[in-house]
């Protein structure tokens, strides 16, 4: 299991518009080269299901996730309920800081194959890292990448 915290800084907008643009899963396909498909169902006024379709390294990882959305918080939770990956829950956070907004951004990750997790959790990690800076900057134009905590496991030798 990998966690990712990211922190971004976007200059000169408030936490409101902000966590109004990330709201907005339909827009991540055009903003970012990995994210090929986005199908949104409202469930309720605050809750919906999303289904999902990344580029990862050669193939494509899908999944179907819940996403709850606190508009009083500026605030996203979403797990996931299907797919490729077999733990994928996390949440988006926006807040008013001088001169903008910072975006706390954190996900749990496993891919679900032991054997493999060493190999391949770090490289969806990084995947992940990315694509998230890059859909905030097309979301909201400037946004820099302030802090970020890969928490990997150790792994015992014994």
């Amino acid at each position: 299991m990998r966690t990712v915290r990211l922190q971004l800084h976007v200059p000169h907008k408030p936490a409101s518009e902000v966590y109004a643009a990330l709201a907005d899963f339909g827009r991540y396909p055009e903003l970012c080269d990995a994210v090929r498909d986005v199908a949104v169902t409202e469930v309720s006024e605050n809750i919906t299901i999303s289904s999902w379709e990344v580029t990862f390294r050669a193939g494509l990882l899908r999944w179907t996730e819940q996403d709850m959305f606190d508009p009083d918080a500026l605030s996203i939770t979403f797990r996931q309920l299907e797919g490729d990956v077999a733990v994928f829950e996390g949440t988006w956070q926006c807040l008013d800081v001088p001169q903008g907004s910072e975006i706390l951004f954190f996900a749990r990750l496993d891919m679900g194959i032991p054997s493999l997790a060493d190999a391949l959790e770090p490289i969806a990690v990084r995947a992940l890292t990315d694509n998230i800076v890059s859909i905030v900057r097309g979301l909201v134009g400037s946004a820099e990448l302030v802090a970020s905590d890969v928490a990997v496991p150790v792994v015992s030798t014994s």
